[in-house]
């Protein structure tokens, strides 16, 4: 049996301007490295904790202090997620402070591209936001302040 590859588009909810990344990733990937691939493609320092979920169910990194925590995503397969949970969709929060939700989007799964050994970034649309901004409505203030060098905040905001 030949590997699939997913096709995903990845937005991030809630800012404007749009911040979006179109990725191709082989359908088997554990949804730990998924993580670490959407990172990388968004822009992300990979700072925080994560957590994606379908149907009410979470996968990131579980804490055996907190019973009702996510499951391993280091245990979890896209393609099985996808199967299991019957959706094309998965959301996937970033910084459970900052509350960075993105929607990320099965455009399509295929036969895998032969050269394929690794994830790759076929779009990117929009800038990432700065790490530890707020949040996106913080992050809408932040833009405000960055485009008027005469704001009272604007030294230190850039700072």
């Amino acid at each position: 049996m030949s590997s699939r590859i997913a096709v995903l588009k990845v937005t991030l909810d809630g800012v404007k301007p749009t911040v979006m990344r179109r990725l191709v990733v082989p359908s088997t990937i554990r949804l730990d490295r998924l993580h670490l691939v959407l990172q990388a493609a968004i822009g992300w320092t990979n700072s925080h904790l994560y957590e994606f979920t379908a149907r009410g169910v979470g996968w990131g990194i579980p804490d055996p202090d907190f019973g009702d925590g996510p499951l391993d995503a280091k245990k979890a397969r896209l393609i099985d997620v996808l199967e299991d949970c019957g959706v094309k969709t998965l959301k996937y929060l970033y910084d459970f402070g900052d509350g960075w939700d993105h929607t990320v989007k099965v455009e399509r799964i295929e036969n895998t591209i032969p050269a394929l050994t690794s994830p790759f970034l076929v779009e990117a649309v929009g800038r990432c936001p700065p790490e530890d901004v707020g949040g996106p409505s913080a992050y809408e203030e932040f833009l405000k302040i960055m485009s008027d060098t005469k704001h009272d905040s604007y030294a230190e905001t850039r700072q």
